[in-house]
């Protein structure tokens, strides 16, 4: 597919590597990399870009694994002014590219509750909306109001909470679509005490989740009822390995890369622990993680 793109401000480049981008460390190149200067040269390279190549807005990649053929797409990622944090008119607003930890820590610092959950998620503002994205007691749904995002040929759009579709772990928005803003309305509170709430699931998530290793977070849904992990240690599948994945043995829902491990072997680790899970409870579990791209020629034969 031939393209020649526009000039920019920002960064596009051509085949650029993902595996360093990623939490699981793992995946091939993207076609094309793009972080634009501003939204507006956003909307324009999106719509120049050949309607045949799909637009895939990625994060900080923490929840994603990327198949080891990469990604034949025009991968966005949002920075700068498309990453930024204020308190307006009482609602919390936040760039599609901004840190979930950045949102709970500025709304503690301006005295504001209900966001304090997000400092236990390693992600960014987009994918929260994109999976409705929780931990410790709160979700992305809680406290959302609105959203603004672009479609694919550059147009923009404004979604009320309402019109999301939002469900556990799940959007109704549109593959494609860009969440360059959302706002949340928290509540006034005690600054203290939101502190010390947010300390709390700091010292929580360090104690009970793999920290400083190559990992993907939560790599199955919790079905309806039941804890994805207890599904996973009944099965016997803690520390698991194949190759150079393994599952957790802290946390059971979680895969880890020991060094060098290809992403074909993360997700055939995960669809084994699938399986295995079956076999003991009746039970499929839903990868959470979000799979996308290519395998390797060799692999897709095999």
């Amino acid at each position: 597919m031939r393209w020649d793109p526009p000039p920019v401000r920002g960064r596009l480049r051509r085949d650029l590597p993902l595996a360093p981008r990623t939490w699981l460390r793992v995946g091939g190149p993207a076609r094309w990399w793009f972080t634009p200067a501003d939204e507006d040269e956003l909307a324009a390279v999106l719509a120049a870009r050949p309607p045949e190549l799909p637009v895939i807005p990625l994060g900080v990649a923490s929840n994603v694994l990327i198949r080891d053929g990469g990604l034949d797409a025009l991968v966005v990622r949002l920075t700068g002014p498309l990453a930024g944090v204020a308190v307006v008119d009482g609602l919390l607003v936040a760039g599609g590219g901004a840190s979930d930890r950045r949102v709970a820590r500025v709304a503690a610092a301006a005295g504001l509750s209900g966001l304090e959950f997000m400092v236990g998620i390693p992600g960014t503002i987009g994918g929260a909306v994109r999976m409705n994205a929780g931990a410790f007691g709160g979700e992305t749904a809680d406290r959302l109001v609105w959203v603004e995002a672009m479609d694919p040929e550059g147009r923009r759009h404004r979604l009320s909470r309402d019109e999301l579709g939002l469900a556990y772990r799940h959007s109704d928005l549109p593959e494609g679509w860009i969440v360059l803003r959302a706002a949340f309305r928290p509540v006034a509170g005690d600054p203290l005490a939101i502190r010390r709430h947010m300390e709390a699931i700091r010292a929580e998530r360090a104690r009970s989740q793999p920290l400083h290793v190559a990992t993907g977070g939560s790599t199955f849904k919790n079905p309806p009822g039941a804890k994805a992990w207890r599904l996973v240690d009944r099965a016997g599948c803690r520390g698991l390995r194949l190759g150079r994945a393994m599952v957790s043995e802290k946390h059971c829902n979680f895969l880890i890369n020991l060094g060098g491990a290809t992403a074909a072997e993360l997700e055939a680790l995960g669809e084994t622990v699938r399986r295995r899970v079956y076999a003991t409870s009746g039970v499929w579990l839903e990868w959470e993680i979000l799979r996308m791209g290519r395998p390797r020629p060799a692999e897709a034969e095999l």
